[in-house]
């Protein structure tokens, strides 16, 4: 078996590595090539934190295996970021562990990269304003990433604890661009593409925010009750997830459904962009992308780095 610890993926992967392997799999998972487990995702009556488990097997890439970890919200008094994870990848032919990988940076990167990968399919002509809805850790990553596939001019941003805004401040100054602070409403009517990536329970950005061509790039909502957006918003915008069965269940459009405002039916996934069989963003003004996170993102970037680790003599090996 394969180690490759947390302190070295930031020298093997990079966020366009993180990027192409995160479409591959978006278009391996619209061909039926490859394919998610169901999640285990539960509160575990310690430490308010929340645990599990996301798997899968891709076909294609011959990636099978499941990255464990979860959310532990008072990891900051203990000089850790909240989100703590390792993935483990499996031989598809034997069912032998191959290697463990240090989960941390990955998720940051793999998360970034998902609403990336959107944007660049999804994003109106001509968007220029950048919005940004939350401030925690993975907010600069994510902006990162939209830099990267779309030429911005200008960010705005809002966090529910202003006294945060600073990491957005100085992570659009890092990418030479612009910055303001503003409510929410305003961010609705100004960006053209908003990310929005917070914890919240309960509806930040409302139907009534959101004016002309936008796209949403909805990254906070993974687990059952968690809410960024506006049911009313979902309800009028063409809607595209990474994995349908996920979003219904524990992602951004649970609460529409709910509420019998939309139908699965309604759901596209982004796969099917990427791979040209959906239109995509077609006459639509508002579309959104419900980035609920699924395994085999985890296991696509987890094997590139083991490959870049093997490559590099980094990888350690042990006997199991």
């Amino acid at each position: 078996m394969y180690v490759v610890a947390e302190k070295d993926i930031a020298g093997l992967m990079t966020p366009e590595a993180a990027f192409e392997a995160i479409e591959a799999v978006f278009a391996s998972m619209a061909r039926r090539q490859a394919y998610n487990f169901p999640v285990v995702r539960e509160a575990i009556g310690h430490a308010d934190a929340l645990y599990g488990f996301k798997g899968g097997f891709d076909g294609a890439g011959l990636a099978l295996g499941l990255k464990a970890g979860g959310y532990w919200p008072h990891n900051q008094e203990r000089g850790l970021i909240n989100h703590q994870s390792t993935v483990f990848l499996f031989d598809p032919d034997s069912g032998r562990v191959s290697a463990a990988v240090g989960g941390n940076l990955l998720t940051a990167l793999r998360t970034a990269a998902a609403s990336a990968v959107s944007i660049k399919y999804l994003a109106p002509k001509g968007a220029k304003v950048l919005g940004m809805i939350g401030a925690g850790h993975q907010s600069a990553f994510q902006m990162r990433a939209a830099a990267r596939v779309h030429p911005f001019e200008k960010v705005i941003g809002w966090n529910p604890h202003p006294e945060m805004l600073g990491r957005l401040s100085d992570t659009a100054a890092e990418l030479g661009l612009p910055f303001e602070a503003v409510e929410l409403e305003r961010l609705g009517e100004e960006a053209d593409v908003i990310i929005s990536i917070t914890s919240s329970f309960g509806p930040l950005l409302m139907d009534d925010h959101v004016k002309g061509p936008t796209h949403i790039a909805a990254m906070g909502t993974d687990t059952k009750g968690k809410q960024e957006l506006d049911p009313g918003l979902v309800a009028r915008a063409r809607l595209f997830t990474d994995e349908i069965a996920q979003s219904v269940s524990i992602g951004e459009y649970q609460h529409a459904v709910a509420q019998g405002l939309i139908t699965q039916d309604r759901i596209g996934e982004l796969g099917a962009v990427v791979t040209g069989d959906d239109a995509g963003r077609g006459d639509a003004e508002v579309t959104i992308f419900d980035g609920t996170g699924v395994g085999l993102q985890d296991l696509a970037v987890a094997a590139k780095v083991v490959e870049l680790a093997k490559q590099k003599g980094i990888a350690q090996q042990v006997e199991v």
